[in-house]
């Protein structure tokens, strides 16, 4: 069960009752604002694996004026499956695996100029700063946001800090190679 996953994330929507795909993917969307939206194809798919699991169920359809759509809820062995996932501990991740990482080390290794793309790296990432201050700051901003732009602002904050530190690196390892 280690890892986020959208059969845990639609369960924990349907612990609040019952609901249709269309409605849960519209929820995942609303309350995981800095995450990717969800297809309607992974909803349905992940739907049909909860049922097929045991840990959702059908419990009706409801046209609601509009076309038929079929309601699910959870189980009591999906509340169980939710209830184990939320209180697992996340194990801090044991590799590095970052994009920047990557890009810099690549540069250097191929004789690129790591100095300059670290520059526009983190000019992006002070813009992508901006924009998170400005959605959480908003008036009636909801709590859900406001946390998921300050997950996101402390893990550009870190990836910052790790741009920077690097960036010094390199003028101080460039020093040493030119003044020998």
């Amino acid at each position: 069960m280690i890892g986020m996953s959208t059969r845990h994330i639609l369960l924990g929507l349907l612990a609040g009752g019952p609901s249709h795909g269309y409605d849960l993917k519209r929820r995942h969307d609303e309350r995981f604002p800095q995450a990717r939206p969800l297809a309607y194809g992974q909803v349905y798919t992940t739907l049909q694996r909860l049922v097929r699991d045991g840990l959702a169920e059908v419990e009706g359809t409801d046209s609601d004026g509009g076309p038929e759509r079929t309601m699910y809820r959870s189980t009591d062995d999906g509340a169980r499956e939710l209830a184990g996932w939320a209180a697992e501990i996340a194990p801090p991740a044991p590799f590095v695996t970052n994009e920047i990482f990557a890009k810099v080390v690549v540069s250097i290794l191929s004789g690129g100029d790591p100095a300059a793309y670290l520059r526009e790296q983190r000019a992006a990432h002070m813009a992508r700063m901006r924009e998170l201050t400005s959605v959480k700051t908003a008036p009636n901003t909801d709590l859900a946001t406001v946390l998921s732009a300050d997950y996101a602002l402390n893990h550009l904050d870190a990836d910052l800090r790790w741009m920077n530190t690097t960036a010094a690196r390199l003028t101080t390892l460039t020093a040493e190679v030119d003044a020998s």
